[in-house]
């Protein structure tokens, strides 16, 4: 009992400190401001994915009661109001406790330039319609909305010469820490990349105004010896726009863009998301299905080089990406019910599947040489036979899955 009276104080000290820690994906506020009155509308505010960059793996901050953290931007130019806000600070309770240092910790990547008072931020609002987009336009397409009614949207390419677009890009770049899990800023002065902006056009008071929707950014790589290989980076649609098309469009108008150039050799991207691949592979199917060597009646003769060769030479497109357009196109074409026609599709697929299987076993090959026994074993454990089948069996009806909801969205394009 002694010993419990001793503890107790602490026990409740540690348990009133864990007040003081807030999620920081909820207490980050982020808005995109077209009207005065967006400000106080929570209807507006949407929230990060991800905040680990900043405040490490567990997304916590310590030392606040109910903080909020408000990271607002102008539709357009992205002009940011920043504040932070909270009921009360660990210090006001505790002696020699420090709370983290949130502002300092988002200085580190809101670029110079912000203002911290409300009034002056929605006074900027009125500069918004001084707001153009940058660069060169290049697509411009509707989208049906229920409550708005058709709305315009345009894609526009960038570069760094472009007058205001740095200070402009260091702004919208921010949105990366919040949405990409490994995010990372770009060296924007490297005149070897391109940039991709999606805008919104909007009326106020009569005027046209433009929305930032969301951006791509590509590196062009050097191939010997004259040709560039086009490398997608980051490629981010922000939150109140996505699930409407747009990162479809704009990887659409990319993708035409650089098939234009006699220069790009083939358009490939880094390290891609399954999401991204999953996009990707509707657009380029969206591509290639009008191709004479995709024609159905090709399909089920197999991959063929005469659609290595068309995709790479009218679309840019690679050999492996091509490889999947060619099994969604006969996945689309093929008779499932069939016993023996999905026997022979089911085959093909895990042909191309079974590439990583086959080269562990070349690998085993190699090992045998090398290894201890007792070395071998562990390794071979790692690749029984058996396993192999059932993974590659999974690894099939995933694909699948995943084509099968490509062609589900053509037929709805369609």
């Amino acid at each position: 009992f002694i010993k419990f009276l001793e503890e107790f104080p602490i026990i409740h000290e540690k348990k009133k400190l864990a007040e003081y820690k807030c999620d920081t994906n909820e207490a980050i506020c982020l808005k995109l401001v077209r009207f005065p009155e967006d400000v106080d509308d929570d209807g507006t505010t949407f929230h990060p994915e991800y905040s680990h960059q900043i405040f490490g793996d567990d997304e916590v901050a310590f030392g606040y009661k109910g903080l909020q953290i408000q990271l607002f931007y102008t539709a357009g130019n992205l002009s940011t109001l920043f504040k932070v806000k909270y009921s009360s600070k660990v210090t006001e309770t505790f002696d020699c406790v420090e709370p983290d240092d949130v502002e300092g910790k988002i200085r580190e990547i809101v670029p110079a330039g912000f203002t911290c008072n409300t009034d002056d931020f929605i006074s900027l609002l009125e500069k918004e319609a001084n707001f153009k987009p940058f660069g060169t336009l290049l697509h411009t397409y509707t989208v049906h909305s229920e409550e708005a009614g058709e709305l315009t949207y345009q894609i526009h390419k960038a570069d760094i010469t472009c007058s205001g677009f740095q200070e402009y890009h260091e702004r919208l770049q921010t949105f990366l820490m919040w949405f990409i899990e490994t995010a990372s800023f770009i060296d924007a002065d490297d005149d070897r990349w391109d940039f991709f902006l999606v805008f919104e056009k909007y009326n106020k008071d009569g005027e046209t105004l433009y929305a930032t929707v969301g951006y791509m950014t590509v590196y062009n790589y050097y191939v010997y010896p004259d040709k560039t290989r086009p490398r997608v980076s980051q490629m981010l649609i922000l939150p109140p726009f996505q699930g409407e098309g747009h990162g479809a469009q704009l990887l659409e108008a990319v993708h035409r863009f650089y098939c234009s150039l006699p220069k790009v050799q083939d358009i490939t991207a880094e390290d891609p998301s399954e999401n991204y691949v999953k996009l990707r592979d509707y657009v380029l199917v969206k591509l290639c299905q009008g191709l004479p060597s995709f024609a159905v009646d090709k399909l089920h003769l197999g991959f063929s080089a005469d659609m290595i060769k068309e995709a790479q030479d009218k679309l840019k497109i690679n050999k492996k990406h091509a490889r999947r357009v060619y099994e969604i196109l006969r996945l689309r074409a093929t008779d499932m019910s069939d016993e023996e026609k999905a026997r022979e599709y089911r085959l093909e697929v895990k042909k191309r599947l079974f590439g990583p299987y086959r080269k562990n076993q070349r690998e085993l090959t190699k090992m045998r040489k090398c290894l201890r026994p007792e070395e071998l074993v562990s390794h071979m454990g790692q690749m029984d036979t058996q396993t192999q089948h059932e993974e590659l069996e999974k690894s099939y009806q995933v694909v699948v899955e995943d084509y099968r909801r490509i062609i589900e969205r053509l037929a709805t394009q369609a």
